[in-house]
């Protein structure tokens, strides 16, 4: 079942990347008595989440923040190396925590899971935002197929906004 506005984050851990290499990180840590702007990308390196959706939300960073949110984050099901380097070439620096979910455990507790076998891609994450608050999903935007718009740093701004 795909989680709902209301609901609690399902316990999970991530992987990020530190100076010390990489690290697990609980859905607790990250969440917890925190506002957090989460969007989920089906793939690094693809060409809407490369060409947009992670250079808005670094574009938006300090607007984001200045707007209530303590973190922005971006989770895909991605190994933690594949997350690192996109996360350089894409000079998300301090800006944007960089989440892999590399066995899609926490996309699939969610119920957001997409299967990109056709494309050779096995499964993956739908594209979505939401804004947690203290670990529960306040705002939940969930991209219809081959869409980019709800799940884009824009339309987060406006609801943070509104």
């Amino acid at each position: 079942m795909t989680i709902q506005v209301g609901d609690r984050l399902p316990e999970a851990t991530f992987t990020i990347f530190t100076a010390d290499g990489p690290k697990p990180i609980t859905t607790a840590e990250l969440f917890a008595g925190k506002s957090v702007g989460l969007f989920a990308v089906p793939g690094a390196f693809t060409p809407t989440c490369s060409a947009r959706h992670l250079p808005g939300y670094v574009d938006d960073a300090a607007k984001l923040k200045a707007a209530g949110v303590d973190t922005v984050a971006c989770v895909s099901v991605n190994d933690v190396f594949v997350m690192n380097a996109w996360g350089k070439s894409a000079n998300v620096g301090e800006d944007v925590v960089m989440l892999a979910d590399g066995n899609g455990a926490f996309t699939k507790a969610v119920g957001l899971e997409l299967d990109g076998s056709k494309f050779g891609m096995g499964p993956r994450s739908q594209r979505y935002s939401m804004i947690v608050k203290d670990g529960v999903v306040d705002k939940l935007n969930v991209e219809a197929g081959g869409e980019f718009r709800v799940s884009a740093s824009d339309y987060m701004l406006e609801q943070l906004k509104g």
